[in-house]
């Protein structure tokens, strides 16, 4: 069943979604004042505000949006929000399962409807980044028309995933990840709601925050474990949901702590590896382990401690990593706790450099503030034809010509020309890296 489908329309307009849909889809807000945790940009007089209300106040027809967010932060939710507000029909594309040809006949239909009957077409499409640029370009005609109004969900970088043509021609708005007090929110107006478990169960306090744990920011997680965790409770004739419904719901151990210690401990773990304090970071991993953590949680913090905290001053302690993370998932505990301590000893024991880490983000933020730049035009492709007419790949000096296999050319656009991201440090394999840097730059810069 599509996520809006209705059953039937009460006097106010307000669909009446079919009592055995999902939890989650029963629940999805209805009006703006539902929405939990998006207040920023849902605030009185924000953009998306203006435009959720504009059918009311006679605004012009909404732009077309850019929803970039976590899962379950209400990207999809505030698609259906706009769709209602402007009064106009609704299609909805998956960019899993779709393709051109889906995205040609929507368009065609939305022309002919804006042409026979003047209805604007609203078209939602999940996941946008998974669209290839022939298919994002093959949705431009249609917006710079106006013959719909596309809103574009993406858990990716918009800079990154969206063509630059259609995400200029479109307002992006960020979502943020659900709070912790968000996530509570939303349960309890699923076990009170009529739409929801219509007061039919209570929730241990426990058990609540064992849940809003497990889903983390994601409010559709939460809701599908509260589902699963009430049908639990139900098998056993029971009313009121407690941890063990929970862990039966989520198919996994419980942590016994509290959540204070959750964070507390993983946050410990992490500052011990980074502080090269290989015997605090062995206690804290023995900790959570007997406490119950996912082993694969764990191995996943190793591996982002490796890239982010010991980087290129030792680069081969992220393949450790790695392989360890692998071999947890596919032997488990008890085992996995000697996997596991030996990657958390390499990373503990290794040089340490944040200088990848930092490289990344700065020319990540460079990109936020505007500085991208076209390409040069002598480093542009300039295989097909008509390149060479404009001048791409022209001049361009090929490094393996070059002495010591490097040319002198300019690589970075103009607005960052000269910019410097990688900066290593004197640790481990970048004490190495440093020095040839040093005469990278000096044979760069010789042109």
């Amino acid at each position: 069943m599509d996520l809006f489908e209705v059953q039937s329309v009460d006097a106010c307009g307000t669909p009446s979604f079919d009592p055995n849909a999902p939890l989650a889809v029963r629940m999805r807000p209805r009006r703006i004042e539902e929405v939990v945790g998006q207040e920023a940009i849902l605030m009185q007089g924000s953009p998306l505000r203006r435009l959720l209300e504009g059918a009311k106040n006679g605004a012009p027809q909404a732009s077309s949006l850019v929803l970039w967010g976590p899962p379950g932060t209400g990207k999809t939710t505030l698609a259906y929000l706009v769709a209602r507000a402007e009064g106009h029909h609704f299609e909805e594309l998956s960019a899993v399962s779709s393709g051109i040809k889906d995205i040609r006949d929507v368009v065609n239909s939305a022309r002919r409807r804006t042409t026979t009957t003047g209805e604007h077409t609203v078209l939602f499409i999940d996941e946008v980044h998974r669209f290839s640029k022939s298919q994002q370009d093959g949705l431009l005609p249609a917006v710079e028309n106006q013959w719909v109004t596309l809103v574009a969900a993406t858990t990716e970088n918009p800079s990154f995933s969206v063509i630059p043509p259609l995400l200029s021609r479109s307002l992006l708005l960020v979502l943020k990840p659900l709070t912790e007090e968000a996530i509570r929110t939303l349960i309890d107006r699923a076990l009170a709601d009529e739409r929801g478990l219509c007061a039919a169960f209570s929730l241990a306090d426990e058990a609540k925050e064992a849940l809003i744990r497990l889903a983390g920011s994601d409010a559709r997680k939460a809701l599908t474990l509260l589902e699963a965790a009430a049908g639990a409770a139900a098998d056993s004739s029971c009313t009121c949901i407690d941890t063990a419904h929970i862990e039966m719901a989520a198919n996994t151990a419980l942590v016994t702590w509290d959540k204070d210690q959750h964070y507390d401990v993983a946050s410990a773990f992490i500052k011990s590896m980074r502080g090269s304090d290989v015997d605090a970071a062995i206690h804290y991993l023995a900790r959570m382990l007997e406490m119950g953590e996912d082993p694969r949680f764990i191995a996943r913090r190793v591996m982002i401690c490796a890239a982010e905290d010991v980087g290129m001053a030792a680069p081969d302690v992220l393949s450790i990593t790695v392989a360890a993370a692998q071999a947890v998932a596919l032997i488990g505990m008890p085992e996995a706790r000697i996997i596991l301590a030996e990657a958390v000893i390499a990373v503990a024991t290794a040089p340490k450099s944040n200088a990848v880490y930092r490289a990344i983000d700065d020319a990540i933020a460079d990109l936020r503030a505007g500085k991208a730049g076209p390409v040069p035009r002598h480093l542009r492709d300039g295989h097909y034809s008509g390149a060479k007419a404009l001048g791409h790949g022209t001049d361009y000096l090929y490094a393996h010509d070059a002495p010591h296999h490097v040319a002198a050319q300019q690589y970075l656009p103009d607005s960052l020309e000269g910019a410097r991201y990688y900066q290593p440090s004197v640790n481990g394999h970048e004490e190495l890296l440093t020095k040839r840097l040093a005469v990278l730059r000096g044979l760069l810069a010789m042109r």
